[in-house]
């Protein structure tokens, strides 16, 4: 059974003609017969009554003919529906964001995204790297801003947002503050305030202490730099931050570079890099790209 001999069913059925239903269907007369035969045939039923001047139902087309309307309009609802994903009428798309990095313009993108395509519906998420990479993975989420500071990831494809050195901060009375660096050995024994564990910075202080065997010691823990640095200049502690961070520091955080090693951070955009996209994240994927490269963020 094919949609085309239900729709030739259909159109014989309300024109009551072979002849009248060929020329709106712009298919010759013993073509649309041809075809009618088979469908009976198939169903094991004559459908349509040809013995007089008009074609006219029969019990059996009488009891086919709403599904068959039923099964076209479901065929063009889907023709519909495809249409309108395509030119992103409507869809539904997902971005994650690692927790801590709520200051690169976040908002700003979705309130740009959301201007440009206001049918399609978006959501935010927070978490922490490794859960937001594996739900990109996974297929729950379309896009994610993750932390990174080892090699890329498998089945991810990316877009590298922010890549930074990472110092150590401190208040400008601290008696660190009149150094210009201070070795990872040193400072692991400090009282560090810093991101939680899954953020970008948080993995690459914890990768650099493990690859020398340093246990550091974390007094405080917080979701928003913001509030590192604050602590910092509170005399809590030494912060790790990003040195863009503390170059533009107003109150005058002073930032010590961490040497043996150095520590860099990055902030990187993934998607999968196989598998089905739908347009609509397509589109997100697409808008993101381009607003952190107009920022000046990423390439």
């Amino acid at each position: 059974m094919e949609l085309r001999q239900l729709e030739y069913f259909v159109t014989v059925t309300e024109q009551a003609s072979f002849t009248r239903a060929a020329t709106q269907l712009h298919v010759a007369q013993p073509g649309v017969s041809a075809q009618l035969r088979q469908l009976e045939r198939e169903l094991g039923h004559e459908l349509l009554d040809r013995s007089g001047r008009q074609v006219r139902l029969t019990a059996a087309g009488a009891a086919v003919l709403p599904y068959a309307r039923a099964a076209l309009d479901a065929a063009g609802g889907v023709r519909e529906v495809a249409d309108e994903l395509a030119e992103l009428r409507r869809g539904e798309a997902a971005l994650g964001m690692v927790t801590g990095c709520g200051g690169i313009g976040v908002p700003d993108l979705l309130a740009e995204f959301h201007a440009e395509h206001p049918a399609i519906e978006i959501s935010l998420v927070e978490d922490a790297s490794d859960r937001l990479a594996a739900a990109v993975i996974g297929g729950s989420l379309d896009v994610a801003l993750i932390g990174r500071s080892g090699p890329p990831l498998e089945r991810l494809d990316r877009q590298i947002v922010i890549d930074d050195t990472l110092v150590a901060a401190v208040e400008p009375a601290h008696r660190l503050a009149r150094r210009s660096a201070i070795a990872l050995a040193d400072l692991a024994e400090l009282p560090l305030i810093s991101l939680p564990r899954g953020t970008g910075l948080r993995t690459a202080l914890d990768a650099a202490c493990a690859t020398a065997g340093l246990q550091p010691t974390i007094a405080f823990e917080a979701a928003d730099p913001k509030i590192l640095a604050e602590l910092a200049r509170r005399g809590l502690g030494v912060a790790i931050l990003a040195a863009s961070m503390v170059s533009n520091d107003p109150a005058g955080l002073h930032g010590l570079d961490i040497v043996q090693p150095r520590l860099r951070g990055r902030i990187e955009l993934v998607w999968r890099a196989t598998g089905p996209i739908s347009p609509a994240a397509r589109a997100l994927i697409d808008a993101a790209r381009r607003f952190f490269a107009q920022c000046g963020l990423g390439g």
